[in-house]
């Protein structure tokens, strides 16, 4: 099968690639396996962080490229691009740096007759082969993500970048390879999803990181083979309860980025806003304001702020649940259009119906819902009203709305008075429910992607 990958933004065709299909699914997984099989060929602590200390400067080198390229085959505004390399550089030294606290512990002993006169200790050990299978609106810090912490720790890893946006991740790999990492120890595997699940729950895989939609997540772990740990990252409908003392002039900026950062596409963007009934239509108001001046255009103008989505059918579905807000009693504040293929203007709805699919499921898109609440406990209640659960965030002076907020959000992180897409790398990271399982962040994926061995020494 043969697959185009296309600019999000204009159409063309960046490059071609032919899918493989069961035979290359065997072939990757027989060299990760051989090579974790065979401990001749295992890398040595100090060796696999060379490569990867190297690879961070080399990308360094090529920051621009990389961020042309994820600008070209993600549609995401340069300007954010080249955070996303930055991010990527990090992640990459701080795996680096985790590799020295991976360390295990001693087991107290002596505690009673049983134990005397023994010394036990943990160590910990590459879990095996990692399959990593990604989405496409992070396509380089993704990457890092999902690969880096099975290299820093040992395991031999496959990649199954997502279709509409491989370059990163091919880029990326071979970075590794030019840096001294063997081939067998990262694979980039261009396969259909039929064939990308056959490999998923192959019983040789001991561990998969998902990061995508929950239909196909969820579905995925329930045929994993018996004994294969694996991570989730899934969507949510992130929540921003905003308190009657909250200083609207300061909130607005932070709600824009988190809300309209590549186009929404985000797993934790800004979605939902629960304003107090008294500020609501003044905030209502300059929120639409603000979004009604974002430029919106080609990605690759560094004074965009908001791209394309990924590709046309997007913005389509995108502005159908937009109208079926509108007709349940929604009001359109801002945007509500399609300003090109594959492009959709920044959008302020106000009052949807709790029932809407705007305000049930993640949109994925340029549109951030506001809600007037009478109380802290009525926006409580209707913020953990969905499926999905992940990062939520409040804005207010007050210590204790911020606190009840923080306690009572049922949501894996709680912001104070900042987005909700707020992330660093070495920070937890992952939804509850249907959002997600497992912990990321590179120091946590690290451990994720490793096992404990208990050693007892019985000395006289």
């Amino acid at each position: 099968m043969r697959v185009d990958v296309r600019s999000p933004w204009d159409g063309s065709t960046l490059e071609t690639f032919h899918l493989g299909g069961a035979e290359l699914v065997e072939e990757l997984l027989k060299k990760a396996t051989g090579v974790l099989q065979n401990s001749k060929a295992w890398l040595p602590a100090w060796e696999r962080r060379d490569i990867l200390l190297k690879t961070a400067a080399e990308l360094k080198e090529n920051r621009e490229a990389f961020a042309l390229t994820i600008v070209k085959e993600g549609g995401k505004p340069l300007i954010d691009a080249r955070v996303e390399v930055a991010r990527a550089i990090e992640g990459i030294e701080l795996a680096a740096a985790e590799m020295g606290r991976m360390g295990g512990q001693e087991i107290p002993m002596g505690l009673n007759p049983a134990s005397a006169r023994r010394l036990a200790m943990t160590t910990r050990e590459p879990i095996g082969v990692v399959v990593a299978v990604s989405a496409f609106n992070h396509p380089l810090n993704l990457i890092v993500h999902q690969v880096i912490p099975a290299v820093a720790t040992g395991c031999p890893v496959i990649v199954k970048p997502a279709m509409k946006t491989p370059l990163s991740c091919i880029a990326l790999v071979d970075l590794l390879h030019k840096n001294g990492l063997p081939e067998a120890w990262c694979q980039v595997a261009l396969l259909s999803r039929s064939d990308a699940e056959a490999l998923a729950t192959d019983e040789r895989v001991a561990y998969l990181s998902f990061v995508g939609s929950a239909r196909v997540g969820w579905w995925l772990r329930s045929m994993l083979a018996p004994g294969t740990r694996c991570g989730l990252e899934h969507g949510g409908v992130a929540p921003v309860i905003v308190g009657e003392d909250a200083d609207l002039d300061l909130l607005v900026p932070p709600l824009m980025k988190g809300g309209f950062y590549h186009a929404g596409q985000v797993c934790v963007s800004v979605q939902r806003v629960f304003a107090m009934k008294g500020i609501a239509a003044e905030l209502a108001a300059k929120m639409a304001q603000a979004a009604s001046t974002l430029a919106v255009g080609d990605p690759a103008d560094g004074n965009t702020d908001v791209g394309p989505l990924i590709r046309s059918g997007e913005a389509d579905r995108v502005h159908d649940w937009v109208k079926e807000a509108v007709k349940a009693g929604g009001k359109v504040l801002c945007g509500g259009t399609k300003v090109a293929e594959s492009t959709y203007a920044p959008t302020i709805l106000m009052e949807p119906p709790d029932t809407a699919k705007v305000s049930t499921e993640e949109i994925f898109g340029p549109v951030i819902c506001i809600y007037p609440c009478e109380t802290i406990g009525e926006a409580i209640r209707r913020a953990n009203s969905v499926k999905m659960a992940f990062q939520a965030s409040v804005f207010t002076h007050d210590i204790d709305t911020a606190m009840m907020a923080a306690r009572h959000l049922d949501a894996s992180s709680v912001m104070i008075n900042d987005h909700t897409a707020f992330r660093v790398d070495w920070m937890p990271f992952g939804g509850r429910r249907l959002s997600g399982l497992g912990t990321g962040g590179i120091g946590y994926t690290m451990r994720e992607m490793t096992q404990e061995k208990m050693i007892v020494i019985h000395h006289r």
